[in-house]
């Protein structure tokens, strides 16, 4: 075992700066948070070359003499706090010191700073951690940080890094949600010399987050229970997003990622919601901070409730009710809202398992049809082509047995390895929803939805693969609103867009048009369908497009097949259940929901005395 040595100081700061700053965003992050900390009303941020070139942020707080400038750049060296209770009553964003030592040690950082009682400013400079610079410098009151060459000396990290048009389009989303933070805050940015977006200040949080989302219909959601108070501003369900991307949730003023309480505010719609899907809007959420726990992440980004499971109940009854008055939502049951698993109050919910895509949730008419083929051909769905490899194993729920007899399990386990669906016999049509047919052994139930979803899929697959997804030109083409990393993405992907079969591209900086989509979920509505499209590829995180594309066919194939409640005719149900005979893995959906299941005859049977 090697000897154990202290690490040096460079070394530690850069161990730190890979917590702390991940990108030019992180960065932005940090220096805006500090200037808010300091009282500015307004802060300036210049970027160039996407932030990993120059990136300047220049506030009008107040400022440090010379005796604080050059502590501020060395490690856990802060104003915030000083004693252990003090992380109990936090009230600014900042209190670690690890923000300014961090991005010193990756970049060649300069330091301005003057207090409004001095009559000249102290600079500090420093490259890549080294010795500090110190030397009067003349300014205006205030705080100037500028930050060159991001990760000069940390090449393995810069190479991680994107093109400088999706690190802007980062830096723009992260002072989207900074200006949500502060509303007194006068935010303006430029970039490579060119003035790009102003945030300007509001008179309140309700004016800031209606300025920030102005085509999502906010209405204004207010409540308190005991010592939290929620104040929010939500969209109607029919704006829903798939993921939790168009949701900002804010604890105290500080944007924070908390699936659980995402799952609790999209959970308070009830049933007009889809599973999987999230409305768009922000949520204020203030509580006691003796109450919460802020400490518990890098960049402070997640936090811990004492009583998790108290908090999810206020959220869920304060929203539920005020979405009753602003959208004649019927409030749903507390049953909606995720369980505490028996943890301790103390206790860190575990994240609900994200979905994949846009729901298959049953009766939902979304208006797209099954992909019919004229009575008679051949090929309706158009499968001929591909194989049929053995589809996988699959094991579906379990229905409930009458009262005094067990359920025999294997009496409802089907293997799909040896089932052939061209062999069953169509029955009937259930609750528009199930389709009944007999089989060798038993009843199969097939879900409808979740069966053509499936056909859908392999056919935008194959079609994928041979570069041949045809296109259907919209009549009129659409316009609809995007954000900054939406439109960074389209401008750097358009080739990879366009072989979906989708023309989408922006127009301006917050602005797409589609004019043309699959042709083979050309009845499904081509806004949200390309919604859900940039959706599924933001929630990809740090993935490239090609792994995301499962994920984007899943969804279009969702839009574009057979609903829950759609009429089918005998003819139709032949003809889907000779393409699962043609498709992988054909016992479940593209998101992984097993699409039948089986009553075997011996277990009818046994449950009406038979045997």
């Amino acid at each position: 075992m090697s000897t154990i040595v202290r690490l040096p100081e460079d070394l530690c700061n850069q161990i730190a700066a890979g917590e702390v700053v991940e990108r030019p965003a992180s960065v932005v992050k940090e220096l805006v948070e500090n200037a808010v900390d300091a009282g500015a009303s307004r802060v300036q941020v210049d970027v160039g070359a996407g932030g990993v070139g120059v990136l300047r942020v220049t506030d009008d707080g107040c400022g440090m003499d010379e005796a604080d400038a050059p502590l501020a750049i060395e490690r856990h060296a802060t104003s915030k706090i000083g004693h252990i209770d003090d992380l109990l009553a936090l009230r600014t964003f900042g209190f670690r010191g690890e923000a300014l030592p961090s991005i010193a040690s990756v970049s060649r950082f300069v330091l301005r700073t003057r207090t409004r009682d001095r009559d000249e400013g102290v600079e500090v400079a420093c490259e890549g951690g080294g010795s500090l610079r110190v030397a009067p410098c003349g300014m205006a009151p205030g705080t100037i940080v500028e930050v060159r060459d991001l990760f000069f000396n940390v090449p393995a990290r810069r190479k991680f890094l994107k093109a400088a048009s999706a690190e802007s389009a980062a830096i723009t989303s992260a002072l989207d949600a900074l200006a949500l933070s502060a509303s007194e805050l006068t935010i303006t940015l430029t970039r490579d010399g060119r003035a790009v977006k102003q945030w300007l200040r509001a008179s309140s949080r309700k004016q800031r987050a209606l300025d920030a989302r102005p085509d999502d219909r906010l209405a204004t959601i207010a409540g308190q229970r005991g010592p939290l108070r929620v104040e929010a501003y939500l969209g109607p369900p029919e704006l829903a997003r798939s993921g939790a991307v168009a949701l900002t949730l804010l604890i105290n003023g500080r944007v924070v990622r908390d699936r659980v309480l995402a799952r609790v505010i999209a959970q308070a719609y009830g049933s007009v919601l889809e599973p999987g899907r999230y409305p768009a809007g922000v949520v204020f959420v203030d509580i006691d901070p003796q109450l919460v726990d802020v400490n518990v992440h890098p960049q402070k980004a997640e936090v811990r409730f004492a009583d998790g499971r108290a908090v999810q109940d206020a959220v869920f009854a304060v929203i539920s009710e005020g979405l009753a008055g602003a959208f004649g939502i019927a409030p749903p049951s507390r049953a909606f809202a995720p369980k505490s698993h028996g943890q301790s109050p103390g206790a860190v919910l575990p994240a609900p398992v994200r979905p994949l895509a846009a729901s298959c949730a049953p009766n939902v008419a979304f208006g797209a049809t099954l992909d019919k083929g004229a009575v008679g051909e051949p090929d309706p769905w158009g499968l001929a082509p591909l194989a049929a490899p053995a589809a996988a194993a699959m094991q579906p729920p379990l229905p409930l047995a009458a009262p005094g007899r067990p359920v025999d399990a294997a009496a409802f386990a089907v293997s799909t390895t040896d089932l052939s669906y061209s062999a069953l016999r169509f029955v009937a049509q259930m609750r528009g929803t199930f389709l009944i047919c007999e089989g060798p052994d038993g009843i199969v139930i097939l879900d409808q939805h979740a069966a053509a979803e499936r056909v859908t899929f392999a056919r935008l697959r194959a079609s994928y693969r041979s570069h041949a997804i045809a296109s259907q030109r919209l009549l009129l083409p659409l316009t609809m609103q995007i954000d900054a990393v939406e439109a960074a993405f389209l401008d750097e992907h358009q080739a990879e867009v366009g072989a979906l079969g989708m023309e989408l591209r922006p127009i301006g900086p917050t602005t797409a048009m589609v004019t043309a989509v699959p042709q083979i979920v050309a009845r499904a509505a081509p806004e949200r369908l390309a919604r859900d499209l940039l959706d599924e590829v933001r929630r990809a995180g740090g993935r490239s497009f090609s792994d995301s594309v499962d994920l984007v066919l899943a969804t279009m194939a969702c839009h574009g097949s057979l609903r829950a409640g759609d009429a089918v005719t005998p003819d139709e149900v032949i003809a889907l259940l000779e393409a699962l005979d043609r498709v992988e893995y054909a016992g479940h959906c593209p998101h992984g929901r097993p699409l039948l299941m089986q009553i075997k005859f011996a277990e009818l049977e046994r449950q009406v005395g038979r045997r």
